[in-house]
């Protein structure tokens, strides 16, 4: 898959933004297909499988918050871009928490635009995307997102799970929240290095047997992060 042939859904009410947001990725080479309301953006989601979702909250009928949700839920795990006017801290922290990848606050420029939804693209379908790390008892899957416990699966969603494997591909090695935000979140991402913590919390209480004594994901004090260096 190369980025130029890649197609990309826009999900906005506001039908003079679609047109505009639809101009500016086609003219970058992208193939798209537009919705104005949750209900059509979650048929043309199963329908076309699209390798990348730009995704306005405030809509009609189903907000973008319900629907990130309900498709990582389903195991749909494209690149989620946020396109909203809504630009306080809680709103993003909010859409990260729900799986998005990243959120871009209105009004944007088109160059800001197309270089995030490159950057998504590149990181989503990079080679070794497929690699699988067996780490004892636990098992990462690139390629199907997947995290096994003793052969369980653990739910783990969007940049959840893209955290998680950042951690895993190197087990042992002390991550900072600052070098963590650049490698999965993309270093153009604008958020506060809290949103690791935040990400590291959902994770542990979803993979720990006891997320108040972490024995997967350890944090080094006055550091950040590390995932275990020595499997049981």
């Amino acid at each position: 898959m190369t980025m130029l042939t890649s197609s990309i859904l826009i999900v906005e009410d506001d039908p003079v933004i679609l047109d505009a947001v639809r101009r500016y990725l086609e003219h970058a080479g992208y193939r798209c297909l537009g919705a104005q309301t949750g209900s059509e953006a979650g048929h043309l989601v199963w329908q076309h499988r699209p390798e990348l979702v730009i995704l306005d909250l405030m809509l009609p009928q189903v907000d973008g918050f319900e629907l990130c949700e309900r498709w990582r839920r389903d195991e749909y795990f494209a690149p989620i871009l946020m396109l909203t006017a809504r630009s306080e801290e809680e709103y993003r922290l909010r859409g990260l928490a729900a799986g998005a990848d990243d959120y871009l606050s209105k009004p944007f420029s088109a160059l800001e635009l197309i270089a995030r939804v490159n950057a998504l693209l590149r990181r989503a379908y990079t080679d070794g995307y497929r690699a699988v790390r067996h780490l004892g008892e636990v098992v990462v899957d690139r390629g199907s997102r997947q995290v096994l416990i003793d052969k369980k699966n653990i739910d783990l969603r969007g940049k959840e799970f893209d955290l998680l494997a950042q951690l895993a591909e190197h087990p042992g090695r002390v991550y900072s929240r600052d070098d963590l935000l650049q490698r999965v979140w993309g270093y153009d991402f604008e958020g506060e290095p809290r949103t690791v913590d935040v990400h590291i919390r959902k994770i542990r209480e979803k993979l720990e047997p006891d997320p108040t004594h972490p024995t997967y994901i350890l944090t080094v004090w006055g550091t950040g992060y590390k995932f275990r260096n020595a499997c049981r």
